[in-house]
């Protein structure tokens, strides 16, 4: 009886550590994020989106995408997150065995209207220059484009940005897509091991898509939209931990005394 007290007492301090939480996931959707990523998993890019290169010519971006593309948002002025994501990006085109340009590629759209053609060519010059293997520059295309175009984008994909003065508050993703367009990755943060970007892009180039494995740690933080940040949840932490130890106390108490009895027989 003193056994089943324990855990039943166990199961009911974090049953109240748990009390009146979500799920992680209705932490993070809701509210929607004013900043940061709304995922998008299997849906597709809009078909008549047009952004200007850095041959100062209009694309429609659709049309070239014809192998598993890897897309990322910044704003080539940023002073935070967007030169270690992009330096980043170049460090895995150099350590992967895959190709650019011919196995994936790489889209890098600025969502900063003011930005012209002039930022979009010297940030390209400077990041293939830390590429440290010969690669096919074609592969790794920078743009920038008009208000609307940004925002279609922006939506279609579920880039949450807020502008703060000069600048804009922001998340760093990779978007990875299917060669006919289609959302199936998001690989969060600045750093990602090579592994994982390559996984993310050969399933893309089988069309399948996959959950983001950010998301095991978002279980652990609530959106705080008073101050538009997560914040670690200590409680449901708590309560999960707690209720894991309980399960672990009584799988041993209850195998352990058929040991016992067996020894006891022999």
């Amino acid at each position: 009886m003193k056994i089943k007290h324990l855990i039943l007492g166990l199961a009911i301090f974090a049953g109240i550590g748990l009390k009146g939480q979500v799920p992680a996931t209705g932490d993070i959707k809701s509210p929607q994020p004013e900043i940061g990523i709304v995922e998008h998993l299997d849906e597709y890019l809009p078909d008549d989106l047009t952004f200007t290169g850095t041959d100062n010519k209009p694309y429609n971006l659709k049309q070239l995408i014809d192998k598993p593309t890897v897309l990322m948002f910044v704003y080539y002025r940023c002073p935070g997150i967007c030169s270690p994501l992009m330096t980043n990006v170049a460090e895995m085109i150099s350590k992967t065995d895959m190709v650019l340009g011919k196995d994936f590629q790489v889209f890098t759209i600025s969502f900063d209207k003011r930005e012209g053609n002039d930022l979009a060519v010297k940030k390209r010059a400077n990041y293939l220059n830390l590429i440290t293997k010969e690669v096919n520059a074609d592969g790794w295309k920078f743009f920038t484009g008009d208000s609307t175009n940004i925002a279609r984008i922006t939506n279609a994909t579920g880039f949450k940005y807020k502008i703060a003065g000069n600048d804009f508050l922001h998340s760093a993703t990779l978007i990875v897509l299917s060669p006919d367009g289609k959302i199936t990755r998001y690989l969060q943060g600045t750093y990602f091991l090579p592994f994982e970007f390559k996984m993310a892009v050969v399933e893309a180039s089988q069309g399948k898509s996959g959950p983001t494995i950010f998301r095991i740690l978002q279980f652990c933080y609530s959106y705080d939209p008073a101050g538009q940040q997560y914040v670690l949840n200590i409680t449901k932490m708590a309560g999960t931990i707690i209720l894991g130890i309980g399960v672990i106390v009584l799988l041993v108490l209850l195998f352990k005394p058929r040991k016992k009895l067996i020894s006891n027989k022999e």
